[in-house]
């Protein structure tokens, strides 16, 4: 992996030998050609965005493409994890094929990590695969699900179980969108940066722990560096292990509590970052029951995933055996084995592990976490 540093722009390589890509990072992308001369050229070229995020960038969006790509068109779902299913992934494909659009045709996501996933998704199955890049407009996604190639929808009975690794061409973090994200959206970005100290780096939690009110603040240079951070661990990760056959599974961690809370609650109750926020506090704990960490690391964490604004007490998701409903839940989950629930633990700050734990402790951890 290598970094490249300019004064105005930042760039992080995915090494992936020939689906190799850059992460750039920097202020007012989406108005500069430049950052997309890595891009194919094309007839025809998709801005896929939401009702939020549309009416804020994809007109200067498309106008800065229309130097690369004869046609701009855009589709615009409807916003909120809630619509990350079938019918409007459709809505992409109706899109493409309304307008013609062949083989060579890039798509672009404009959005959050919902927009992300699925763009990613359909651009995988648009033809057996046509170009895309990434435009993420949200911490989470510029930090997190913008990176990597994994894309998908949900399901009732389960988060992102229908989906593809496919890579993008490109991620271009504009983080002069993050100055009309809503203060909770940018605290769910914040779990995905506090998770990369506790399973990779033991002093990137010392700094996220410095900074987590400038980055609530949206202090541009701890941004800045909360960002490229965040984006070199997973670019580490992913390059060692692309589909997530052993190493990239850490990057899961409060993930596996996390989509239970989600699917339980129904899908946009909670956002993404703010069960994984508490999923994290939740793994911890579990950490601690199985003698991996001491008392002091749940409290430390506790205290900085608090402090981001994130919920730290798991919601009930049933009246009369909530430990038995998660346990249910997390069985739908894409580490588990033969039923076995595998879960990211950490084995000391800065070292994760993915083992299975026995239900009996899991269900303490729940109890013990559990509101009411």
């Amino acid at each position: 992996m290598e970094v490249v540093s300019t004064p105005a722009t930042e760039r992080v390589e995915i090494d992936l030998g020939d689906r190799s890509y850059p992460i750039l990072i920097g202020e007012g992308l989406i108005d500069d050609p430049a950052p997309f001369d890595a891009v194919p050229r094309s007839t025809d070229a998709l801005i896929v965005t939401n009702t939020t995020v549309g009416p804020l960038y994809a007109q200067r969006l498309a106008a800065t493409l229309a130097q690369r790509h004869a046609r701009v068109h855009t589709v615009t779902l409807p916003d909120g994890e809630a619509f990350k299913h079938w019918q409007t992934l459709n809505l992409i494909f109706d899109a493409l094929l309304e307008r013609g659009c062949d083989r060579k045709t890039v798509l672009y996501a404009l959005g959050g990590g919902v927009v992300g996933d699925m763009t990613g998704f359909a651009a995988a199955c648009y033809m057996r695969g046509v170009p895309f890049v990434q435009v993420p407009t949200t911490l989470l996604a510029q930090v997190d699900s913008s990176v990597g190639g994994k894309t998908g929808i949900n399901h009732p009975a389960g988060k992102n179980m229908i989906g593809a690794f496919y890579q993008p061409r490109l991620v271009a973090c504009d983080l002069s969108t993050l100055a009309t994200l809503p203060p909770r959206e940018l605290s769910a970005g914040l779990a995905e940066i506090i998770k990369y100290g506790p399973i990779a780096d033991a002093a990137f939690l010392e700094w996220t722990e410095a900074h987590v009110d400038a980055l609530r603040a949206l202090d541009r240079p701890a941004l800045a560096h909360a960002v490229r951070r965040s984006c070199e661990i997973k670019a580490e990760v992913v390059g060692q292990d692309e589909r997530e056959s052993g190493l990239r599974a850490i990057l899961n961690f409060g993930h596996t509590f996390g989509h239970a809370i989600e699917a339980g609650m129904g899908y946009g109750e909670w956002l993404h970052g703010e069960a994984v926020g508490c999923g994290m506090v939740m793994a911890a704990h579990l950490s601690q029951r199985l003698g991996l960490v001491e008392s002091g690391f749940v409290d430390r964490l506790s205290r900085v995933v608090e402090r981001a604004g994130l919920p730290v007490r798991a919601p009930r998701l049933d009246a009369t055996d909530n430990a038995g409903r998660y346990l249910d839940l997390m069985r739908v989950d894409k580490k588990a084995e033969a039923g076995e629930i595998r879960f990211v633990l950490i084995d000391g700050v800065g070292r994760a592990v993915v083992r299975p734990a026995p239900d009996a402790v899991v269900r303490e951890v729940i109890d013990a976490c559990s509101a009411g």
